[in-house]
């Protein structure tokens, strides 16, 4: 039922996968280097709605750094609610600072009112330290949108992991 695999075949079929793993370990270990250097969990992020236009668009990549002890007010930062796993890109508004902590209000340049309705209940400020992961140093515009077309099409995702993984067995080295 099943063609005998011969020695130089399995050969080529283990040097694929390897290769493949090898791939994936590389661009983990890029992505945790460039964590460490930024001091960020997530130094590039994508721009998921309209809230910063004009400033950044829907589908532009950022570039984040986490290495400075304070942000200034007009700094765009990337912060976390409590309870919720999508990063929100706004400039910060407002900052109370002492000498144990930075207390941030941010706002979306494209939005009428301040950050307070998204933080989570009953706050008032993003503490610095717990909730930003970090300040936009840089952006390449519309590159994410690949990234937000896989996020919002399944049948995308899976039709990119079925080509990528075709490709890897059928390359010949």
């Amino acid at each position: 039922m099943f063609p005998q695999l011969s020695g130089a075949h399995l050969r080529q079929s283990l040097t694929q996968a390897l290769n493949f793993c090898l791939v994936l370990t590389t661009a983990f270990m890029f992505w945790k280097g460039l964590s460490v250097v930024t001091d960020s969990p997530s130094p590039i992020v994508v721009v998921l709605s309209g809230s910063m236009e004009p400033a950044f668009q829907r589908g532009d990549i950022l570039f984040l750094w986490n290495r400075e002890a304070r942000v200034k007010v007009g700094d765009i930062v990337v912060y976390n609610v409590k309870g919720r796993d999508i990063p929100i890109v706004h400039r910060v508004v407002r900052n109370h600072v002492s000498s144990k902590n930075q207390l941030l209000l941010t706002k979306g340049d494209n939005n009428a009112m301040d950050d307070v309705d998204l933080y989570a209940y009953k706050q008032y400020y993003l503490d610095r330290e717990k909730e930003v992961i970090g300040a936009v140093k840089g952006y390449v515009p519309w590159v994410g949108y690949v990234t937000i077309l896989l996020s919002e099409n399944l049948w995308a995702k899976y039709a990119l992991l079925a080509g990528m993984g075709f490709l890897a067995m059928v390359q010949r080295e």
